[in-house]
């Protein structure tokens, strides 16, 4: 064999035999930032379906109370525990490192940690505030830096654990509007690459999920403020479940997925978007390599599809301008 193709030998039988140690039985304790609503309370509830120690992080108070007696109903045992801390993740670091800390100290290291905690506004480029930017970048990416860069040094101790990235299908795929959100999301996926390639080798590993648009509150109030055009290309597709999206959430990140997509678009985009990527077996690299030129056909005619809403959106508001000053 040549020697130039026997390191990818030696990756495809890494791949072959990787769910031989790679899945994780339910983690015992899990943390979840932004846990007091929406999908990371609905990820919260589902791991303590199987049993998990719950450790909820959110700003607000009220609503973390409010999730935790929710939570609660769902016990399957007498011993399991939730713990409620309050702290912004995404401002001083120290201040993340204690808290986790203290919860690592109470319910023992933590399995997985779930970044949920993210936020969204949108609005044209020119029309947004240079802090909206500052400040969206802080709270999704840095306010996922935070929790992990507390959680990976006990992990890698222990040759144990999942960090769980919750990015956005607008973090495949910019949309109009999303330059603030979608930048903050991409960014994600950079972090999680590097991170997974880093820590591999100590049996701790990293998944990305791309939820699409999802009936919580944080989309009722994104949807508020969204532009004429980012309101219609969001309405091209479903609004999904909190719940359903957290279940598979769950399941890919206990199985070791790096990625984490919900549905044939969500599969579509993942596939599309892949690039260097980690696989997780054989056949998903296979699959991506094989229905690539199909997805780019189809995704040629979404994005046509966009670009005609955008120009109708702004044919209207040409006529409505003209309308206006021969009133």
């Amino acid at each position: 064999m040549p020697p130039h193709l026997r390191p990818a030998l030696r990756h495809l039988l890494w791949l072959s035999h990787r769910f031989s140690y790679l899945d994780l039985t339910t983690p015992r304790h899990t943390e979840v930032t932004g846990g007091s609503s929406g999908i990371g309370k609905c990820i919260a509830i589902e791991c303590y379906k199987q049993g998990a120690f719950i450790t909820l992080v959110a700003r607000n108070e009220d609503k973390l109370l409010q999730a935790k007696k929710e939570i609660e109903k769902h016990s399957i045992n007498d011993k399991q525990v939730v713990l409620c801390i309050s702290v912004d993740v995404s401002q001083d670091y120290s201040q993340v490192e204690n808290v986790i800390k203290q919860a690592q100290e109470k319910l023992g290291p933590v399995d997985m940690l779930v970044n949920c905690a993210g936020m969204s506004l949108s609005g044209k480029f020119e029309d947004l505030e240079v802090s909206t930017f500052e400040r969206l970048m802080s709270v999704n990416y840095l306010g996922s830096v935070y929790p992990s860069r507390a959680v990976i040094t006990t992990m890698k101790e222990r040759r144990v654990g999942r960090i769980v990235f919750v990015s956005s299908q607008a973090g495949q795929l910019g949309l109009f509007g999303f330059t603030a959100y979608s930048s903050s999301k991409f960014a994600i996926r950079g972090l999680a690459e590097a991170l997974q390639m880093e820590v591999k080798p100590y049996n701790v590993y990293v998944t990305v999920a791309y939820p699409p648009d999802t009936d919580t509150p944080g989309f009722a109030e994104e949807n508020k403020t969204k532009p004429l055009e980012t309101r219609l290309i969001s309405e091209t597709v479903s609004v999904c479940k909190p719940e359903q999206v957290a279940k598979q959430i769950v399941k890919d990140a206990i199985q070791g997925n790096f990625n984490s997509s919900i549905g044939s678009d969500g599969y579509m985009l993942s596939s599309l978007t892949c690039g260097m990527a980690p696989v997780t077996s054989i056949t998903e690299g296979l699959q991506q390599v094989v229905t690539m030129g199909l997805f780019r056909t189809i995704a040629l005619f979404y994005l046509g599809s966009f670009d005609s809403i955008v120009r109708r959106c702004m044919m209207q508001r040409a006529k409505s301008e003209i309308a206006d000053k021969t009133a």
